[in-house]
């Protein structure tokens, strides 16, 4: 098989829920219609069912929940080259397949490519890296799921996945897409990101979301999963941080650490129960 790559090599993999129609689409591929792309859908339902007239566009239903469950099914099925991973609620730039393509035909040892978005409202790209390089272990907290591109057989063939505790729906509402990352580098794949925008996503600030319990539980899970009992150090660094930085008060903090210890206890019970 040749390593060059063209359009019709890259299918965009879309996590969506509770859809009985395409109509979302058309806000997704304003500049052209969206049945000129390889696209295929995870619609996450316990009632509605979604169905396809287009032959580029394969609808999978599921009754399961969550994003990574939902970008998991799309690996398994998905069926070319490239593939992209999308949420429901972005607009795509014109000639954004285009940019993913020669990005992939430009690094042919790369198994991943990430690129750049901006968020709707403002006028900047949401990444300030103007020049493309090599991912490490630091550089992929900084990566968006909907900025993923990958080969999908280099995927499959180290068997790489979503943790399914991970992610928007699941126990742990953050770092589903580190932790994809985190894996394929731990796989010795090659990860690479390039400046260019391809997409605009709605706009929100992380920042304003640190002292929510749910954050606080999710990171403090996070934490221990990949950094065992230093979590517990990291869990009262981060609440000094956050307080330092006014997310939450002093007559919070000790409810703050309860949550914290609550979210390393969940994922230790989660890994005993499977590890059973």
């Amino acid at each position: 098989m040749s390593n060059f790559f063209t359009e019709k090599d890259l299918q965009i993999l879309i996590a969506t829920k509770d859809r009985v129609s395409l109509d979302f689409l058309l806000a997704m591929f304003p500049f052209e219609p969206f049945s000129n792309f390889n696209i295929l859908i995870i619609n996450q339902s316990k009632k509605n069912i979604l169905e396809s007239e287009f032959p580029s566009v394969r609808v999978i239903n599921s009754k399961d929940v969550g994003l990574s469950k939902s970008r998991n099914l799309a690996i398994n099925n998905a069926s070319k080259r490239i593939c992209l991973f999308a949420d429901d609620d972005l607009t795509y730039t014109k000639d954004f397949d285009k940019m993913i393509v020669k990005a992939f035909n430009s690094n042919i040892k790369a198994s991943i490519v990430t690129f750049n978005h901006q968020r709707i409202g403002l006028n900047y790209p949401h990444k300030k890296d103007n020049l493309a390089y090599l991912h490490n272990k630091k550089t992929i907290e900084k990566v968006c799921s909907v900025e993923i591109g990958f080969k999908l057989d280099d995927i499959k063939k180290n068997n790489i996945y979503f943790d399914e505790y991970f992610g928007l729906g699941t126990y742990f509402e953050t770092a589903d897409e580190f932790l994809f990352l985190r894996s394929c580098l731990k796989a010795n794949q090659k990860l690479y990101y390039h400046p260019e925008v391809i997409l605009f996503h709605p706009l929100n600030s992380s920042g304003e979301f640190q002292g929510d319990d749910r954050v606080i539980y999710a990171r403090a899970a996070l934490k221990y999963k990949t950094h065992n009992f230093f979590a517990y150090l990291w869990l009262l660094k981060y609440l000094f941080f956050i307080y330092r930085h006014k997310f939450i008060n002093s007559s919070e903090f000790g409810q703050k650490l309860r949550v914290g210890l609550s979210g390393i206890n969940k994922y230790k019970e989660l890994e005993k129960v499977k590890n059973k």
